[in-house]
């Protein structure tokens, strides 16, 4: 059980903000997050270590966070206030207009290209990240977050 704390101190933040990226409700967020250290701790066993314990409480969190979504018949919906830090995609954000558009492109893509879009703008997670938390490879979450950046501009044109 110590163990246990030790991982809780040191990944609670990680996890805090991973959620926080999700659902944009800071209330939400740490029940989300205290749900997913809990079943981490039931389930700990399980934990095998071919990717960071990080990844792996991320993973909880992100199941457990659709769990819930999933429950209260909710539908995530991505704030237009977070700034996308890419390219030109930002500078569009600066006016409302084009934000919306950009905002309504986005809720039509096909996951997983909106989920990655989503997790390296506005989660500002590494592709390395990404990858792991989807079970695939740096490359593959390179490519679809760049598949998913083609589409949007495509569809904006």
């Amino acid at each position: 059980m110590e163990d246990f704390d030790k991982i809780y101190a040191e990944y609670y933040s990680e996890v805090y903000k991973f959620v926080l990226t999700l659902c944009q409700n800071p209330t939400l967020a740490e029940e989300i997050t205290q749900e997913s250290f809990f079943k981490a701790l039931k389930s700990i066993d399980s934990f095998n270590g071919n990717c960071k314990l990080s990844t792996w409480l991320c993973k909880i969190a992100r199941n457990t966070f659709y769990s819930y979504t999933k429950k209260h018949n909710r539908q995530v919906d991505y704030p237009l206030d977070a700034i996308l830090s890419d390219e030109n995609i930002e500078e569009q954000f600066a006016d409302k207009e084009i934000a919306y558009a950009i905002h309504k492109v986005l809720h039509k893509l096909n996951e997983p290209y909106k989920e990655v879009f989503w997790l390296r703008i506005f989660g500002e997670l590494s592709f390395a990240q990404i990858g792991a938390l989807f079970e695939k490879t740096e490359s593959w979450a390179r490519v679809t977050y760049y598949r998913a950046k083609i589409m949007i501009k495509e569809e904006l044109q």
